[in-house]
């Protein structure tokens, strides 16, 4: 390894989660350890089980959601996340509502479909973070998924069993107490299994930016991961560094009902008149909200609370909150170096399509370190392909092809000039076409670039799709919605979720979604709902 990397260490009727119909015999099936609980690691437990493998499930929180499970909790002591691991898994601050639509966002036989009626459930297009979790919960309701997790077990160390003729790995796990978040006083459990499927997330530990004058700047600086709610920045003057879909979130948040005195957004680039920054959405915020600025990056910080602009503006703050991302990290994995994190954190290899470490396939996998993926419609097609390639029901290139092809599309984006911290954005790089795709979210796009971004995202999704799985592809009528969303956000993020502006074939096809009539088919909450969603 080089010296930069680090090495590691909804359906109306009840489904019975049954194994397919032609597993393969017993001596193919595997007994197979799931890290985490979350999105991604729920839908993969469920593949793994239809294909016949014994699963168990190690969730170190009190409950399965991942993200999802919000927790008010922060990491008071440690603000930035600076000590790794973190201690609060969870990142998810208090007013979180879905950018993607509901309609993309359920596995392919567990539509997200609204409950309307339902207390506490929330029927719109976008919906908190609530909602999301309580899907979740439906989902392990209805294919049995709870009983193959064991809750408060943190996984403290995965490694290969030296001492095994044929590969299985060993798995320490230690109890956790449900009320404080510690591990127990009593001895760690080790157990072996014949696979490793890591699924801890990668939004939990912060990526934090080099800044001059960072160490010193004695006033409150915090990363993302521990915000939760605007109320301890009323009257401050508070920098947001990173424009970003968070950083978005959070400023009109801050601004909306917040009480801060001034929000600043920190862009990463040396001026504010980037086309990738000032887009229509930006503007229209700006002029919606007199206490909000856009600033170039910071170029250094003075201890009595200065923040200096690259532009040689400056402003007196009274918090910076640093809205710049995470780094992947699974501190319990030990592969003796086969496996390494990147030193900025961003890239995890290698890793055949995102998934497979070739020198440890097919007993060690991951499961949604993609990003920019359509969850967790994602991880049930990666999950499945696990479940196959475990049972022998599919198999793997060599080792030598897998390495080589890892390598050829690290290349081609670094040719292509797609900064590393895109490493594992699956949105497609096809650079005769578009070397910056991968720059673009759903905060810095240009409408011009709209369907040509959504154009590269699908195919590279559904070249995945389509390899290694045989789930239908999404419907063409989401594919449009997805289209015309992502051009509603460029245009202004703060109505985008309101509109009800769906074409004709869009209306058709969530007709269908639903499984009403015409007549009674709701594309959205009433106002009554939205109102009182707003005041929760």
């Amino acid at each position: 390894m080089s010296d930069s990397t680090t090495s590691i260490h909804s359906s109306s009727t009840t489904t019975m989660d049954t194994v397919s119909d032609d597993v393969p015999p017993e001596s193919k099936k595997k007994n197979v350890c799931v890290v985490g609980a979350g999105m991604a690691g729920l839908t993969a437990a469920r593949e793994l089980r239809r294909e016949g493998h014994a699963v168990t499930v190690m969730e170190q929180r009190g409950d399965v959601g991942g993200q999802w499970l919000y927790d008010p909790c922060t990491d008071a002591g440690d603000p930035l996340g600076t000590a790794a691991p973190v201690r609060v898994h969870s990142s998810m601050y208090a007013s979180v509502r879905l950018l993607s639509p509901r309609e993309c966002m359920g596995v392919s036989d567990f539509q997200f479909l609204p409950k309307h009626g339902v207390p506490g459930r929330d029927p719109r297009r976008f919906p908190g973070h609530r909602e999301v979790f309580f899907y979740l919960k439906d989902f392990c309701d209805e294919f049995r998924v709870m009983e193959m997790v064991r809750l408060n077990t943190r996984v403290v160390r995965v490694a290969m069993a030296s001492d095994e003729v044929v590969a299985r790995w060993k798995v320490r796990s230690v109890r956790v107490d449900p009320e404080t978040g510690e591990e127990e006083e009593e001895e760690e459990e080790e157990e072996v299994f014949d696979a490793v499927v890591v699924a801890n997330g990668h939004y939990s530990q912060p990526r934090l930016p080099t800044i001059t004058g960072m160490r010193e700047w004695r006033r409150r600086q915090l990363h993302s991961h521990s915000y939760r709610v605007p109320d301890a920045f009323r009257g401050e003057a508070v920098v947001l560094v990173g424009s970003g879909d968070s950083a978005m979130d959070i400023a009109l948040d801050l601004v909306s009902g917040g009480g801060a005195k001034s929000v600043h957004i920190s862009a990463n680039t040396p001026v504010v008149v980037d086309d990738k920054i000032m887009t229509p959405a930006m503007r229209k915020m700006l002029a919606n909200h007199a206490d909000l600025h856009l600033h170039p990056q910071i170029h250094r910080l003075h201890e009595d609370g200065t923040v200096i602009f690259a532009d040689g503006s400056h402003l007196v703050a009274d918090s910076i909150i640093y809205c710049t991302g995470y780094r992947y990290s699974f501190p319990f994995l030990d592969t003796g170096g086969a496996v390494a994190i990147d030193e900025d954190g961003c890239r995890v290899g290698p890793l055949f399509e995102h998934t497979f470490p070739p020198a440890l396939a097919p007993g060690l996998s991951f499961v949604g370190v993609q990003k920019k993926v359509f969850v967790p419609w994602f991880f049930e097609a990666q999950g499945r392909w696990i479940a196959r390639v475990l049972s022998g029901r599919t198999n793997l290139p060599p080792v030598e092809e897998m390495m080589t092809a890892v390598e050829e599309y690290r290349r081609a984006r670094e040719v292509a000039g797609v900064p590393a911290k895109y490493a594992h954005d699956i949105g497609g790089v096809n650079p005769s076409v578009c070397s910056n795709l991968m720059m673009i979210t759903a905060s810095s796009c240009q409408e011009e670039e709209c369907d040509l971004v959504c154009l590269f995202f699908d195919q590279e999704t559904y070249e995945f799709w389509d390899k290694y799985s045989e789930l239908p592809r999404r419907e063409e009528w989401k594919r449009e919605l997805t289209r015309a969303i992502l051009r509603d956000i460029i245009d202004d993020r703060e109505t985008f979720r309101d509109l009800d502006n769906d074409s004709d074939s869009v209306r058709q096809g969530l007709q269908t979604w639903l499984g009403l009539s015409s007549d009674d088919a709701p594309h959205q909450a009433t106002a009554e709902q939205e109102q009182a969603h707003n005041v929760q």
